[in-house]
């Protein structure tokens, strides 16, 4: 934030993966005041994810996937048979998905769906790229979807380190316990 203070556009820069969640939007506005660059992505199939996270463009140093989620996995959703047969897949992102179509070169990806902190789904963002991947292993209020990227970006302007930042996350209150940090 000092950088932008003194002068930068902006600090880091954050791919922002709109699926079908209302707190991108939000959250979008309130990274700005943080003095992040978004890049504001929405996503209404699944080549569109593709698109946006196959290496073929550059990547982000961060990446926030705003979506809902289940059972370690993303959710997608369902498209018309007239459009489904020109997608890559249909239906949830799962790990196999995830290994196969995207490449997240040393990004820190956040994904804010209930259950994608399951372990086979970090450990698919991993061997895709991402340097680091955060997200919650159970089900939190939708609120604390919101609030977590916030408060996680509110901590790295404050210079703290990303483990001191999602330590810090981890230790606000019960909801937002349920973040994890995976890495290699």
């Amino acid at each position: 934030m000092r950088d932008v203070q003194a002068g930068r556009l902006a600090w880091t820069e954050v791919d922002l993966i709109d699926i079908e969640d209302g707190s991108a939007r939000p959250l979008r506005d309130a990274l700005e005041v943080f003095g992040v660059r978004v890049n504001y992505l929405r996503i209404g199939q699944p080549r569109h994810l593709v698109a946006a996270l196959d290496g073929n463009r550059p990547i982000a140093p961060y990446v926030i996937v705003c979506c809902h989620g289940d059972e370690g996995r993303i959710l997608i959703p369902e498209l018309a048979e007239e459009l489904a047969r020109f997608q890559p897949f249909n239906g949830a992102l799962g790990p196999d998905r995830i290994r196969q179509y995207f490449r997240l070169p040393g990004s820190v990806v956040v994904a804010t769906g209930c259950d994608t902190g399951d372990p086979a789904l970090a450990d698919a963002f991993l061997d895709a790229g991402a340097r680091v991947y955060i997200a919650p292993r159970e089900a939190p209020f939708g609120y604390a979807s919101v609030f977590a990227p916030l408060f996680l970006f509110y901590e790295l302007t404050e210079r703290r380190t990303l483990e001191e930042a999602v330590e810090r996350l981890r230790a606000h209150d019960g909801e937002l316990a349920m973040w994890q940090l995976y890495q290699r």
